[in-house]
């Protein structure tokens, strides 16, 4: 953690700092908390020991060394790669946190934090006087990454199913695994205007980040990208699924409600026993039932 230039290889600190302006530019963003940020959270604090294996659009190798300088672009870095798992593509992530509009002292629920290389990044951005608490299924990699966020006390590691848990209230929810269907406990967990972002996988041949945010008993949802992620542990199953999403109708989607508030009508988009996607911006339907 930290600004290292001080005597650190001047050609390294070059690669940092154009690695940190190439995120900022691509989060669309005009806050400049982005680009320290990923200047000063260092990505090889959180990757295994090099050299690492990287893929860059569908080709995996290997760098030549441990040199640090080999993680300052926008590659995948394996952490598990029997299992899949990698340390996902930092463009896709600036991008995503540009979108949210991160704010000192918001609380964050990050599922899937691997070794907590994003995890540190959320951190920074809500300060010390925010907080993270940051899931990850794997054992190994939730040992990994509460010794590697030790240096972030406002940063708690939880061994644990998030898809099964009771979260705390959270200004932002951010799930770095492919969900299929959204559990209603992550919506009801949201704060008034509270952000969800997460990969949405509800059928293979669909994937695309959804922008799902609070707005009283409804949730406005926005499309931002394509994003495929590994399978979420526990909301990866589409077997409940009532209807399926087209591609088309999934990048459509601009609403989620719970069942109980307001039932499926003809704009839904995609229907689940508890919840609903719709097509019609959220000013354009109201609960049907109070909760």
């Amino acid at each position: 953690m930290g600004d290292r230039e001080e005597g650190e290889d001047p050609r390294l600190s070059e690669h940092r700092r154009f690695y940190a302006q190439s995120m900022a530019s691509a989060s669309r963003s005009d806050d400049s908390r982005i680009e320290q940020a990923f200047l000063q959270v260092h990505r090889e604090d959180f990757m295994p020991p090099g050299p690492w294996r990287i893929v860059i659009g569908r080709v995996s190798v290997e760098t030549p060394s441990a040199d640090p300088v080999y993680l300052c672009q926008n590659a995948l870095v394996a952490l598990d790669a029997d299992k899949g798992i990698n340390n996902g593509e930092p463009i896709l992530h600036a991008a995503w946190l540009g979108a949210l509009d991160v704010h000192p002292g918001e609380r964050i629920c990050h599922i899937g934090a691997g070794t907590g290389y994003y995890s540190a990044l959320l951190a920074h951005l809500v300060g010390p006087d925010g907080h993270v608490v940051a899931y990850e299924v794997e054992e190994a990699l939730a040992r990994t990454a509460r010794a590697n966020l030790s240096a972030w006390p406002q940063v708690e590691v939880r061994h644990a199913d998030a898809t099964g848990a009771t979260l705390e209230t959270a200004d932002i929810i951010y799930v770095n695994a492919g969900v299929a269907i959204v559990p209603l406990t992550w919506l009801h967990a949201l704060s008034d205007r509270g952000r969800l972002l997460f990969p949405w996988r509800p059928a293979e041949s669909v994937g695309l980040a959804l922008l799902v945010s609070r707005r009283g008993k409804g949730f406005a949802a926005k499309p931002l990208m394509p994003s495929w992620f590994i399978p979420c542990v526990g909301a990866s199953d589409t077997a409940e699924c009532r209807k399926a999403p087209s591609s088309e109708e999934a990048w459509a989607t601009r609403s989620v409600w719970p069942s109980s508030l307001r039932p499926p009508d003809d704009t839904a988009t995609a229907i689940y026993p508890d919840l609903w996607f719709s097509s019609a911006a959220i000013d354009e339907l109201s609960p049907s039932t109070g909760s």
